[in-house]
Protein backbone atom coordinates (compact mmCIF):
# COMPACT_ATOMS: atom_id res chain seq x y z
CA UNK A 1 0.00 0.00 0.00
CA UNK A 2 1.25 3.19 -0.89
CA UNK A 3 2.43 5.47 1.97
CA UNK A 4 1.36 9.46 2.27
CA UNK A 5 4.67 10.16 1.37
CA UNK A 6 4.97 8.26 -1.48
CA UNK A 7 1.78 9.09 -3.06
CA UNK A 8 2.86 12.67 -2.38
CA UNK A 9 6.24 12.34 -4.16
CA UNK A 10 4.52 10.56 -6.91
CA UNK A 11 2.54 13.08 -7.69
CA UNK A 12 5.48 15.81 -7.51
CA UNK A 13 7.85 14.10 -10.05
CA UNK A 14 4.72 13.72 -11.83
CA UNK A 15 3.83 17.23 -12.36
CA UNK A 16 7.61 18.48 -12.59
CA UNK A 17 8.03 15.35 -15.37
CA UNK A 18 5.01 16.63 -17.37
CA UNK A 19 6.35 20.70 -17.09
CA UNK A 20 10.12 19.22 -18.43
CA UNK A 21 8.35 17.29 -21.14
CA UNK A 22 6.12 20.69 -22.15
CA UNK A 23 9.31 22.35 -22.21
CA UNK A 24 10.88 20.15 -24.63
CA UNK A 25 12.98 17.92 -22.70
CA UNK A 26 12.93 14.06 -22.65
CA UNK A 27 11.50 13.86 -19.42
CA UNK A 28 10.81 10.28 -17.72
CA UNK A 29 10.36 9.48 -13.89
CA UNK A 30 11.75 6.36 -12.83
CA UNK A 31 10.69 4.34 -9.31
CA UNK A 32 13.88 1.61 -9.71
CA UNK A 33 17.62 3.26 -9.59
CA UNK A 34 18.66 -0.38 -11.58
CA UNK A 35 15.87 0.66 -14.37
CA UNK A 36 17.57 4.35 -14.73
CA UNK A 37 20.75 2.97 -14.81
CA UNK A 38 19.63 1.12 -18.27
CA UNK A 39 17.86 3.83 -19.78
CA UNK A 40 21.58 5.44 -18.99
CA UNK A 41 23.43 3.07 -20.18
CA UNK A 42 21.72 2.54 -23.60
CA UNK A 43 23.68 5.14 -24.86
CA UNK A 44 26.83 4.67 -23.78
CA UNK A 45 27.81 2.78 -26.06
CA UNK A 46 31.57 1.10 -25.82
CA UNK A 47 34.48 3.27 -26.94
CA UNK A 48 32.36 6.28 -26.10
CA UNK A 49 33.26 9.41 -24.48
CA UNK A 50 31.27 9.98 -21.17
CA UNK A 51 31.87 13.33 -19.47
CA UNK A 52 30.61 13.19 -15.91
CA UNK A 53 29.64 16.46 -14.17
CA UNK A 54 30.76 17.16 -10.83
CA UNK A 55 27.57 14.81 -9.18
CA UNK A 56 26.97 12.92 -6.08
CA UNK A 57 23.96 12.03 -7.55
CA UNK A 58 25.61 10.27 -10.52
CA UNK A 59 28.61 8.86 -8.28
CA UNK A 60 25.78 7.57 -6.03
CA UNK A 61 23.89 5.31 -8.04
CA UNK A 62 26.92 3.49 -9.02
CA UNK A 63 27.08 4.70 -12.65
CA UNK A 64 30.51 5.10 -12.93
CA UNK A 65 31.35 1.42 -12.05
CA UNK A 66 28.74 0.16 -14.76
CA UNK A 67 30.33 2.67 -17.24
CA UNK A 68 33.90 1.14 -16.96
CA UNK A 69 32.43 -2.27 -17.05
CA UNK A 70 31.38 -1.03 -20.58
CA UNK A 71 34.49 -0.10 -22.11
CA UNK A 72 33.82 3.87 -22.40
CA UNK A 73 35.86 6.27 -22.12
CA UNK A 74 35.26 8.14 -18.88
CA UNK A 75 36.35 11.77 -18.64
CA UNK A 76 36.02 11.75 -14.73
CA UNK A 77 37.62 15.47 -13.37
CA UNK A 78 36.86 13.86 -9.47
CA UNK A 79 39.15 10.89 -10.13
CA UNK A 80 42.28 10.96 -7.72
CA UNK A 81 45.62 11.66 -8.16
CA UNK A 82 44.99 14.19 -11.14
CA UNK A 83 46.89 17.51 -11.26
CA UNK A 84 45.00 20.72 -12.07
CA UNK A 85 46.34 20.55 -15.80
CA UNK A 86 45.09 17.73 -16.22
CA UNK A 87 41.51 18.59 -14.69
CA UNK A 88 41.19 21.62 -17.26
CA UNK A 89 41.52 19.52 -19.56
CA UNK A 90 39.44 16.73 -18.13
CA UNK A 91 36.50 19.35 -18.03
CA UNK A 92 37.69 20.80 -21.52
CA UNK A 93 36.91 16.99 -23.15
CA UNK A 94 33.61 16.86 -21.19
CA UNK A 95 32.30 20.00 -23.16
CA UNK A 96 32.66 17.97 -27.18
CA UNK A 97 31.95 14.36 -25.01
CA UNK A 98 29.66 11.63 -26.98
CA UNK A 99 27.88 11.53 -23.45
CA UNK A 100 27.64 13.86 -20.62
CA UNK A 101 26.07 12.40 -16.97
CA UNK A 102 25.05 15.55 -14.46
CA UNK A 103 22.75 16.15 -12.15
CA UNK A 104 21.11 19.55 -11.19
CA UNK A 105 20.93 21.75 -8.14
CA UNK A 106 17.25 22.23 -8.54
CA UNK A 107 14.99 21.46 -10.77
CA UNK A 108 11.16 23.25 -10.88
CA UNK A 109 7.53 21.81 -11.34
CA UNK A 110 7.34 24.08 -14.39
CA UNK A 111 9.76 22.44 -16.18
CA UNK A 112 13.39 24.72 -15.33
CA UNK A 113 16.56 23.30 -14.26
CA UNK A 114 18.88 25.49 -12.22
CA UNK A 115 22.20 25.44 -11.21
CA UNK A 116 25.07 27.24 -9.60
CA UNK A 117 29.01 26.60 -10.81
CA UNK A 118 31.89 27.52 -9.57
CA UNK A 119 33.95 26.73 -12.60
CA UNK A 120 31.19 27.17 -15.07
CA UNK A 121 32.03 23.40 -16.80
CA UNK A 122 29.10 21.98 -15.93
CA UNK A 123 26.49 24.42 -17.09
CA UNK A 124 28.00 24.79 -20.14
CA UNK A 125 28.15 21.14 -20.80
CA UNK A 126 24.20 21.11 -19.98
CA UNK A 127 23.75 23.30 -23.04
CA UNK A 128 26.01 22.90 -25.71
CA UNK A 129 28.40 20.46 -26.81
CA UNK A 130 28.00 16.82 -26.02
CA UNK A 131 26.46 14.53 -28.64
CA UNK A 132 23.63 13.62 -25.43
CA UNK A 133 23.56 15.14 -22.30
CA UNK A 134 21.43 13.05 -19.51
CA UNK A 135 20.51 14.93 -15.90
CA UNK A 136 19.51 12.62 -13.21
CA UNK A 137 17.99 14.07 -10.00
CA UNK A 138 16.54 12.66 -6.94
CA UNK A 139 13.08 14.40 -5.60
CA UNK A 140 14.87 16.14 -3.41
CA UNK A 141 16.21 18.44 -5.93
CA UNK A 142 12.30 19.10 -6.91
CA UNK A 143 10.95 23.02 -5.67
CA UNK A 144 8.54 25.11 -7.00
CA UNK A 145 10.06 27.96 -8.70
CA UNK A 146 13.05 29.51 -10.14
CA UNK A 147 13.56 31.43 -6.85
CA UNK A 148 12.61 28.51 -4.77
CA UNK A 149 15.51 26.59 -6.56
CA UNK A 150 18.13 29.52 -6.32
CA UNK A 151 17.07 29.82 -2.46
CA UNK A 152 17.74 25.75 -2.21
CA UNK A 153 21.37 26.07 -3.57
CA UNK A 154 22.13 29.26 -1.54
CA UNK A 155 20.25 27.35 1.90
CA UNK A 156 21.03 23.70 1.58
CA UNK A 157 23.70 22.77 -1.76
CA UNK A 158 26.12 25.27 -1.64
CA UNK A 159 26.73 25.16 2.55
CA UNK A 160 27.05 21.41 2.63
CA UNK A 161 29.24 21.59 -0.45
CA UNK A 162 31.64 23.65 1.20
CA UNK A 163 31.55 21.71 3.97
CA UNK A 164 31.82 18.72 2.02
CA UNK A 165 35.08 20.05 0.17
CA UNK A 166 36.55 21.58 3.50
CA UNK A 167 36.81 24.84 2.01
CA UNK A 168 37.41 28.41 4.14
CA UNK A 169 33.98 29.52 3.68
CA UNK A 170 31.81 31.69 5.94
CA UNK A 171 28.61 29.12 4.66
CA UNK A 172 31.01 25.64 5.49
CA UNK A 173 31.12 27.79 9.44
CA UNK A 174 27.39 28.60 9.67
CA UNK A 175 25.87 27.04 7.11
CA UNK A 176 23.48 29.79 5.46
CA UNK A 177 25.04 31.81 2.19
CA UNK A 178 26.78 35.34 3.54
CA UNK A 179 27.04 36.08 -0.33
CA UNK A 180 30.84 36.66 0.30
CA UNK A 181 33.42 37.43 -1.57
CA UNK A 182 35.94 34.63 -0.68
CA UNK A 183 38.54 33.77 -3.30
CA UNK A 184 37.07 30.17 -2.55
CA UNK A 185 33.55 31.00 -3.39
CA UNK A 186 31.63 28.65 -5.27
CA UNK A 187 28.70 30.36 -6.52
CA UNK A 188 30.12 31.93 -9.61
CA UNK A 189 28.46 31.32 -12.47
CA UNK A 190 24.01 30.97 -12.73
CA UNK A 191 22.28 28.89 -15.18
CA UNK A 192 18.36 28.82 -15.62
CA UNK A 193 17.49 26.08 -18.23
CA UNK A 194 13.51 27.40 -19.19
CA UNK A 195 13.17 25.36 -22.47
CA UNK A 196 15.67 22.72 -24.10
CA UNK A 197 18.73 24.15 -25.68
CA UNK A 198 18.25 24.40 -29.53
CA UNK A 199 20.28 21.31 -31.11
CA UNK A 200 21.10 19.84 -27.72
CA UNK A 201 19.62 16.28 -26.93
CA UNK A 202 18.77 16.58 -23.07
CA UNK A 203 16.84 14.46 -21.10
CA UNK A 204 16.13 14.64 -17.71
CA UNK A 205 15.66 11.41 -15.67
CA UNK A 206 13.73 11.83 -12.25
CA UNK A 207 13.97 8.69 -9.51
CA UNK A 208 11.66 9.06 -6.27
CA UNK A 209 14.55 8.56 -3.89
CA UNK A 210 17.29 10.87 -2.32
CA UNK A 211 20.40 11.75 -4.49
CA UNK A 212 23.02 14.01 -3.72
CA UNK A 213 22.78 17.54 -1.68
Amino acid sequence: MTSPKEWFIEKMIERTTKALSSNYFDAHSFTERESLINAVMHYATPGSKIGIGGSLSVRGIGLIEKLSEQNAQVLDHWRQGLTKEEISAIRLSQLTCDLFLSSANAITEKGDIVNIDGFGNRVNAMTFGPKKVIIIAGYNKIVPDVNSGLDRIKRVAAPLNAKRLGLPLPCAETGYCHDCKSEARICRVTSIIQRKPTGTDISVYLINEELGL
